[in-house]
Order: structure tokens, then sequence, then C-alpha cells
């Protein structure tokens, strides 16, 4: 990936931001980061930018025109740019112009410009509640009844068009459990491992909603990241892929686990199930991805949770520090 000109939308967020670390690493060209700082933040990039030529453009993948501008010249598209599961719950009017519409403007612009691949983002949440374990690439999408999980089978549908019309070379990886430094801390739409981090701090209990035999494929972030990059770099095109430890953790487990990694014995809580995204089990096959990719996790969760724990202990310190 020497001397390419990389674009990343939604780059400055948890997983656009650690694929930034990696670019420069792979003394890329340029790395041109797209992100309209809703949820990313500059300081996410701030190890990128010290290291490699990396430009930030404030924008949205809303704006054809801004796309068509900043496209031109561009080798390789990590399209990270999206909304959380439970904001297009919330919002679907905006998840369909984020999801759905922002991601055909991203590929229009990369075929006027003639980038040679995609790599994008696809969810685990396709798969709705899945009937196989561990699940495949090949499992159906029938069974998803979020919006956000509809938006991603759409985008893929998409991908395959476009490289059906144009040729447009790409990969679509669907990230399971994604945690990791970087998480969103302040949103309104914090992820569950930053909430029960609060709590344990204050002397809380984690809350979990619904019994906590709901199970999880957790992947730590910088192994997300890396899965890109491979994807970029394999002679792969017209694929999908499970991007997952292929290991399931139940809630409760990772109650219990976060606590202990925190110096805490506290015992969950337990409330009413939600319904936003109600899936009992997730649990992926990462075999093609191994074939394929020569992908797979390395990052146990213990450690991965240590590694979130340090850098969001950091964070508050931080904060507090800048408040006195």
């Amino acid at each position: 990936m020497q001397n390419k000109r990389v674009l990343i939308t939604g780059g400055a967020g948890l997983v656009g931001s650690h694929i930034a670390d990696l670019l420069v690493k792979e003394e890329v060209a340029e790395i041109i980061v797209l992100d309209d700082f809703t949820r990313g933040q500059r300081q996410n990039l701030a190890q990128a930018q010290e290291r490699g030529h990396l430009v930030i453009v404030e924008g949205d993948i809303r704006d054809r025109q801004l796309l068509a501008d900043i496209m031109q010249g561009v080798d390789i598209v990590f399209h990270q740019a999206a909304i959380r599961i439970t904001q297009c719950a919330q919002e679907p009017r905006l998840a369909m112009e984020v999801l759905a519409n922002g991601t055909f403007n991203v590929l229009e612009a990369a075929v006027s410009a003639g980038v040679k691949k995609v790599v994008a983002a696809s969810s685990a949440s396709i798969y709705g509640m899945a009937e196989e374990f561990p699940t495949t690439e090949a499992h159906h999408p029938y069974n998803n009844r979020t919006i956000y999980g509809a938006a991603k089978t759409f985008n893929e549908g998409l991908l395959r068009s476009f490289h059906d019309m144009y040729g447009l070379d790409y990969v679509a990886l669907r990230y399971f459990n994604v945690y990791g430094p970087r998480m969103d801390i302040y949103g309104v739409y914090t992820e569950v491992l930053i909430r029960w981090m609060e709590r344990i701090s204050a002397g809380q209990p984690p809350l979990i909603f619904g019994d906590g035999k709901q199970t999880m494929d957790f992947v730590y972030i910088e192994d997300i990241a890396r899965a890109n990059i491979l994807a970029a770099k394999a002679d792969v095109t017209d694929e999908v892929f499970n991007i997952a430890s292929g290991l399931e953790s139940s809630l409760n487990d990772l109650a219990y686990s976060l606590a202990r990694v925190m110096g805490s014995d506290l015992q969950p809580e337990y409330g009413a199930e939600r319904k936003v995204n109600p899936v009992q089990r997730r649990l992926a096959d990462v075999s093609k991805a191994r074939d394929l990719l020569g992908f797979e996790a390395q990052v146990s969760l213990e450690e991965g949770l240590r590694q979130l724990v340090k850098w969001w202990r950091e964070q508050k310190l931080a904060k507090e520090t800048s408040n006195v």
C-alpha cells in the first residue's frame, strides 16, 4: 500500500482512526479523513497526524459535491461512516439518509474518480437472530428486524451492484461486537461497556437488560483495523467476511470480567430486556476470513478489556484535570 492515497469516511471514529494508525505504518502517501465529528474525535487522529501525512476534512457523506472533490486521485476507500444502531431506531429517516443514501454517494464518487478498491464496514446485524452457529457468511439476512441491519444489507447489495455495473472492486467486512480504546464516551448513544465502567467506578453494579445469558462475539478494535488493511491488500474482490473472534461470551461473563479487570467484586444487576436489538446469540464462523484474508483475531477479551479500562481511566483523569 506504499504511496497510495487513501480516504477513510468516518475516519475520526473508533474504527476509522485505528485504520489511520495502521495506514501510517504502511507508509501510504496520504490519508484523507472525512468526518462530521458528531461522534468522531479529533484527538483520535493525533497519533496518525503526528507520524503520517494526514488531511482532515470536516464534512458529511450526504454531501455529493464534497465527496466528488475529495475522491479525486484516491486509490483506496475505507467506508466506515455510520450512525449507531440505537440512534437508527430513534431517527430512522436519518439512518436511511446516512447509511443508505450516503453509501450510494460514496460508491458513486468512487466510480467517477476511478478508485481501485472500497473496503466497507458491514455488520453482524444483518443476520438478526441467526439460525445456525457458528454463523457463516452464507446465512440469509431475513431475520434482521432493525433499520440498521436493513441498511447494512442494502449497502452490501449496492456494493455487488456497483461491482457488476462498473467493475468497482470491494470487500465488505461484517463486524461483530467491536470494543476498545476510542469508543464513544460522551455521546448520547454510548456502548454498554462505557456505561458499565462508569457504574463500577462509582461503586455501582453493572446493569444488564435481560438475564445476561445473551452472548456476543467480541473483537478488539486493533484486530478490526488489521482486518481492514488485510482486506485492502488481498487479491480478493466481490466478497464479504465475518470479522470476529470466533468465541462467544455472555453478558454475564463480560460483566464479571470487566469488574475483575477494574479490581471490583461487584455482581451485575438485571433490568427488563430492551427491544432495540433483542438478539440472544452471536457466534461467527471466521474460517473464510482466515483462509482468504489471513485474518485471525489476536487480542483476548481479558487483554482487550484491560486496554479499554486503562484508556478509559486516562480519558477520565484528563477530563477531570482539565475541569480543575
